[in-house]
């Protein structure tokens, strides 16, 4: 896990910037919509089954995980959760036509209540914000029915090297490579499936760096303020020390678990 933690994660400034990218979320996180597809894809080849009863999804945003789940999976009752509200209106269109099967509950995963009797728990791009991951995972466990399943994808601790080397305060709390996904789960839950692969997104210029992670509201944590003099040393010192092929490299280092509760 990341050994430079921040120590008081703010969740008014991770709400606001949530809220601030969810109309340009969906349409700019295409490595968030790649890292759910294969979560699914991660669960089918691990031979779960292609039908549950009863599931929740947590951090479901704009429905990048939630659109794969209803594609490839039959799901009786589904439970949609995310930090904010304002998630809800833009999943209408997934959950129209079934919505005497979905319930939205809206608040942090750590306290919000949650059903029981699950047997799918799936979240993407989530628990990176979470700044107790075995305490959730104890309390996910606690919902799942034996024999149930839980599907997480998060992100390891080369997520966004370079703005950290440079001193950027545009991290989650908790970057979790696969190597520290056993010691994070409850003896009652059995590790079934865990990788990590690296990718570089490349930007032209800082400008184009930043307004991606605005439009994809992952800087929560970062100082919003910017000067021009700022601004062009930091490309500068960016260019330096990362520039590749006349553009700026930005690393996403996604990881993905599969587990399932004893039974």
């Amino acid at each position: 896990m990341r050994d430079n933690m921040p120590s008081n994660l703010n969740q008014n400034r991770v709400r606001q910037s949530f809220r601030r990218g969810l109309a340009s979320y969906h349409q700019h996180a295409s490595a968030q919509a790649d890292i759910a597809a294969r979560l699914v894809q991660l669960l089918h080849d691990h031979r779960a089954p292609d039908r549950f009863e009863n599931v929740l999804e947590f951090g479901c945003g704009t429905g990048h995980l939630t659109r794969p789940l209803l594609q490839r999976l039959k799901i009786q009752h589904l439970t949609l959760n995310d930090l904010v509200a304002e998630a809800a209106p833009g999943l209408g269109a997934l959950t129209k036509d079934r919505s005497d099967h979905t319930h939205f509950t809206f608040g942090p995963i750590e306290t919000v209540p949650l059903p029981k009797e699950l047997d799918l728990i799936a979240s993407t791009s989530t628990v990176q914000w979470i700044s107790d991951i075995p305490a959730l995972m104890a309390r996910l466990s606690s919902r799942l029915s034996p024999g149930g399943w839980l599907a997480v994808s998060g992100f390891g601790t080369g997520q966004f090297h370079q703005l950290r080397s440079l001193g950027s305060s545009a991290a989650a709390p908790s970057y979790v490579d696969s190597a520290d996904w056993p010691d994070l789960l409850p003896r009652d839950v059995e590790l079934v499936h865990v990788s990590q692969a690296a990718t570089d997104m490349l930007f032209d210029s800082a400008m184009d760096l930043l307004r991606h992670l605005r439009q994809t509201g992952v800087n929560a944590q970062a100082d919003q303020h910017w000067s021009r003099g700022r601004l062009r040393a930091f490309e500068d010192n960016y260019r330096s020390q990362f520039g590749r092929s006349g553009g700026l490299p930005l690393t996403y280092d996604p990881v993905w678990m599969i587990a399932r509760k004893r039974g």
